[in-house]
């Protein structure tokens, strides 16, 4: 039987320079080197992985995978007759990963490193590398590449890794630390001076899970409990989404300046998206007045949620420090809204996390370093007020979290025509990192680091997120 070579034309002719070397770069550890070096087109390629039987006849699992990882969904579908959930559900089957770990690990380094961190890293790798290969255009995968050819990174060699990611961004490291231990590879976390110890390095954390065959964190009997996930659906995803305020703007003298939230359909559509592929029934209910707000938020209180996991609230509009904003003007506060749902007032969801996703302005400070609209409605540029919500606006009871967009009495921000930086890198984050099994605390982690390195033209002003909560044990939204 042979390769369906018109399919792996088409997809030849849709992959663009980045893509192919991102790819040739996933490949290393399955073709030689050298051969690699040769390759001048998606369609050299195909031809290498399948001269070292990585694309047989019938079988093109390996370029689903690659494709996966490299995001062109776009080409599953359309080329290989394949889809995301099909593509996940190969990788979570035993033997159905092909990428080793650390590679996996370090494509996400290239993708996460920002533009600063990968000067940081050319200026450190200076004395190591020669200037032909630190130019402007090298990029994070060339360097990768670059520090293993010459031996300077590898399986049993992240030294030089760790310590130049410690100097730049100990996070960078941090999350290939934390890939590997959960991939059960923490032998290679040992340096070369505790290899010539007879016993592990002290600290040295070794988890007793056996690792997902996909690189997915699945495993709930990983060193912390995870809530129980697995009803179907999941539970409700209920967005509040206040969009027009000329009823506020008619009412009180103070609310004359208060702007239409343009922007926060886009939100609305992410959150419907990523949500309804995480298993949850999503419901929305728009420009709700304050008391609107308390009544629909009420009437899920008294639904009966036995037969679901998990409830999640995300509400979108204006505020300031520790209220919500209904299209009237009138306030609500937050704790008011969080209390509906502890364990004596909706019984059917004690001990099930109970997750409020909050995009609101609770101040007015600016953090210096951010153009765009606020959701206190008062500036004419496009950035979003919100502001951190206080410990006090959960209730003193286990498993509630909170995702605030920002800290305590200071904005956030809000583009017309992108949505909310908090809103949109959240459901991006969500969207990449559930289907690896990543818990929320550990996204929501990766959502302060991207939103906070943001910054809007006009004055410099940056955000920074802030999540509360309450929870006992990990949260993994699930993807199957």
């Amino acid at each position: 039987m042979e390769l369906p070579r018109g399919r792996l034309l088409a997809v030849s002719d849709e992959l663009d320079e980045a893509e192919l070397e991102a790819l040739k770069f996933l490949s290393r550890d399955h073709v030689p080197w050298r051969k690699l070096e040769g390759v001048r087109s998606p369609h050299d390629l195909f031809e290498a992985l399948k001269e070292n039987g990585m694309l047989e006849a019938g079988n093109l699992a390996f370029l689903r995978e690659l494709l996966y990882c490299i995001g062109r969904m776009d080409l599953l579908v359309s080329h290989l007759g394949s889809s995301r959930e099909q593509v996940e559900r190969e990788l979570r089957a035993p033997g159905g990963a092909r990428l080793p770990p650390l590679r996996h690990l370090l494509f996400q380094l290239y993708e996460d490193v920002t533009e600063r961190e990968l000067m940081s890293f050319k200026l450190h790798l200076a004395k190591e590398l020669p200037n032909s290969k630190l130019t402007r255009e090298t990029t994070m995968l060339d360097i990768l590449t670059e520090m293993e050819k010459r031996g300077l990174l590898g399986k049993d060699n992240l030294s030089m890794l760790k310590s130049l990611c410690e100097k730049i961004d100990i996070s960078l490291w941090n999350r290939i630390e934390d890939g590997l231990n959960l991939f059960g590879q923490e032998d290679m976390l040992i340096t070369e001076e505790e290899r010539g110890n007879t016993g592990r390095p002290e600290g040295h954390l070794v988890s007793s899970v056996a690792p997902d065959p996909s690189g997915s964190f699945n495993d709930s009997s990983q060193l912390l409990e995870a809530y129980k996930m697995t009803s179907r659906p999941c539970g409700v995803c209920l967005i509040l989404n206040n969009h027009n305020f000329a009823k506020a703007r008619e009412g009180a003298l103070e609310h004359k300046h208060m702007k239409d939230r343009n922007g926060t359909d886009v939100d609305a559509a992410a959150l419907r998206n990523v949500f309804s592929k995480l298993h949850f029934r999503v419901e929305e209910y728009r420009d709700l007045t304050a008391e609107g707000i308390r009544e629909t938020v009420k009437s899920f209180q008294s639904k009966d949620h036995e037969d679901k996991d998990c409830f999640v609230c995300c509400i979108l509009s204006h505020g300031k420090k520790g209220i919500i904003y209904g299209v009237d003007g009138q306030e609500v506060p937050i704790r008011e809204l969080t209390t509906v749902f502890t364990a004596q007032n909706c019984n059917s969801l004690a001990g099930k996390p109970k997750v409020f996703f909050i995009q609101a302005c609770q101040g007015d400070a600016f953090h210096k370093g951010v153009t765009i609209e606020t959701d206190s409605g008062e500036q004419d540029s496009s950035v979003e007020q919100d502001a951190r919500f206080q410990f006090d606006c959960i209730p003193a009871e286990p498993d509630f979290l909170l995702g605030m967009a920002t800290l305590q009495d200071y904005v956030s921000y809000r583009s017309p025509r992108e949505g909310t930086w908090y809103i949109q890198a959240l459901c991006q984050h969500l969207e990449y990192s559930c289907p690896r099994g990543e818990d929320v605390l550990t996204i929501l982690t990766a959502v302060n680091q991207e939103v906070s390195k943001k910054t809007c033209e006009r004055g410099a002003k940056k955000q920074m997120p802030q999540p509360s909560f309450t929870l006992r044990k990990r949260l993994i939204f699930p993807v199957n």
